[in-house]
């Protein structure tokens, strides 16, 4: 009776949770994503000119974003619960990999969301020298900074929507701008000088992977969308339409209008000086502003993603029950603090560290969600799946070649400080996985042992599209299959249904 009272009483409360709508989830993914042009001035200095940068934003989304757009888009529409890419790859492979992948996706997502704060106080420091780097003002603005992002967080994901909307209209109005003032200067000529002598292709390629990847971050809290099966095609295609033209319409003014010679210059907030050039001081400030609050965007989207993929995983039974209590507002409380201090614990490694570890990290994460995609295409063709990218298994197959392919170039680029990093980061999960199902068999923490996915999805699914009995039937085989250390076992279940 009183099972049934809660299990009633968590629908309820499901039910009343202010869900994501399409224009708020399009930001949250931009953000995810992007955020505007803000660090893609690296690219044409790595590249040795505009020619590589503007060939590679117009190239990477074909091979790269493309891609995983569409994976993102039906797995998360078949599988449309928190934890996104570990339910997909437990799913596939059993709950040992989607384990790790959970860790290595976290440990990438806090080094990611480490670097916007200390961004947004780089902008700032020209004007206020009190937060200067290595400053204590610096290290006291940096927690009260993370503090207030957190906090925000805290108060609701559809406050995080919402406030997501604002600041992508507030960071890319300059360049709307810029882009018009710069029309009068373009000389298309400028955008084919290119110097291949000055290339940095190591920078170059992580450059080009770090601003066109995490197209699957927001899967993390699908289960907290308005009608997933319909809003998340919806939201992720608009969202890489956005995210395109963000990087290319700026940089085909900024590279137009200004003098070629000057390419080796761009490197990370060239664009306030391009802004000033073309418009003057005022239009520099407003870059400058826009740039620091983007940095807000993609920290909450990113803290938004990964305290949700801990809810995700916890209600899984692979991480304890605590990580899935959730405050008044629906956000999960522990899971959020817990990347707060991710974030506060890494914010002082180098820009350049934190990028090539974060795609090392993100790459393997990857690499085993085409591979699941693959393998469920295979495995379970009948599976009812809302979205279904308009390909045959063999052609979904050849679909996944080109950006497994720069998977791999990115991986092979790595310093070997990186392989040594991403080594004990991979150890880590091996180690925690039969520790936490150890403490979980002797009942030292609390686990949740018998999850009940299907009661939220009653009240959280669009009654016309709910989820395919056979995909919520695989789903709730792999969790009581989570029981067992045993990564085939746990694989052999998940291949049943029931």
């Amino acid at each position: 009776m009183g099972e049934e009272s809660s299990a009633a009483a968590a629908a309820t409360a499901a039910a009343r949770r202010p869900k994501l709508t399409v224009l708020p989830l399009i930001a949250l993914m931009f953000f995810d994503v992007s955020g505007g042009p803000f660090g893609v001035e690296d690219s044409v200095g790595a590249g040795g000119g505009p020619l590589l940068s503007l060939a590679g934003f117009l190239l990477f989304p074909l091979l790269w974003s493309l891609p995983e757009a569409l994976i993102t888009a039906e797995l998360s529409t078949l599988f449309p619960f928190n934890g996104g890419y570990v339910v997909w790859i437990s799913a596939a492979f059993g709950s040992f990999w989607g384990f790790m992948v959970g860790v290595c996706k976290f440990v990438s997502g806090a080094m990611d969301n480490a670097l916007y704060p200390v961004l947004f106080l780089d902008y700032l420091q020209h004007s206020i020298p009190l937060v200067a780097a290595g400053s204590v003002g610096r290290l006291v603005a940096l927690a009260a900074l993370t503090a207030a992002l957190t906090f925000l967080n805290f108060r609701g994901l559809h406050i995080v929507g919402f406030s997501a909307i604002a600041l992508a209209v507030f960071s890319l109005s300059p360049f709307i701008v810029l882009s018009l003032l710069a029309l009068p200067r373009i000389r298309p000529r400028r955008w084919f000088a290119a110097d291949l002598r000055r290339a940095d292709w190591r920078s170059y390629f992580n450059s080009m992977f770090w601003n066109l990847n995490y197209w699957d971050k927001a899967s993390a809290l699908a289960g907290e969308v308005d009608e997933p099966s319909r809003s998340f095609p919806r939201a992720i295609f608009g969202a890489v339409g956005l995210v395109v033209a963000s990087y290319l319409v700026p940089l085909l003014a900024g590279t137009g209008a200004t003098d070629e010679s000057k390419s080796g210059e761009w490197s990370d907030g060239y664009f306030a000086q391009v802004g000033k050039e073309i418009g003057g001081d005022w239009l520099r400030w407003w870059i400058q502003a826009a740039a620091a609050m983007s940095n807000m965007g993609l920290f909450e989207a990113e803290m938004s993603s990964d305290s949700f993929q801990l809810l995700g995983m916890s209600e899984m039974g692979m991480i304890p029950e605590i990580f899935s209590t959730r405050s008044k507002y629906g956000t999960p409380t522990i899971s959020i603090l817990c990347s707060a201090t991710g974030v506060l614990l890494l914010s002082w490694l180098s820009f350049q560290e934190i990028l090539e570890f974060l795609n090392f990290l993100y790459a393997i994460g990857m690499l085993l969600e085409f591979a699941a995609f693959v393998k469920l295409r295979v495995k379970k063709p009948d599976l009812q799946r809302p979205y279904k990218v308009p390909l045959s298994t063999f052609w979904a197959f050849m679909l996944c070649i080109p950006p497994s392919f720069l998977l791999v170039l990115v991986m092979c680029l790595a310093s070997t400080r990186t392989f040594v990093v991403s080594s004990i980061v991979f150890l880590l999960g091996i180690i925690l996985y039969p520790a936490l199902q150890h403490m979980k068999d002797k009942k030292w923490v609390r686990f949740i042992s018998k999850p009940q996915p299907s009661d939220e999805l009653a009240a959280d699914s669009c009654p016309s599209a709910p989820p395919d009995e056979a995909s919520l039937s695989l789903l709730l085989d792999l969790l009581s299959a989570s029981e067992s250390t045993e990564p085939e076992a746990n694989s052999e279940a998940v291949c049943r249904l029931e």
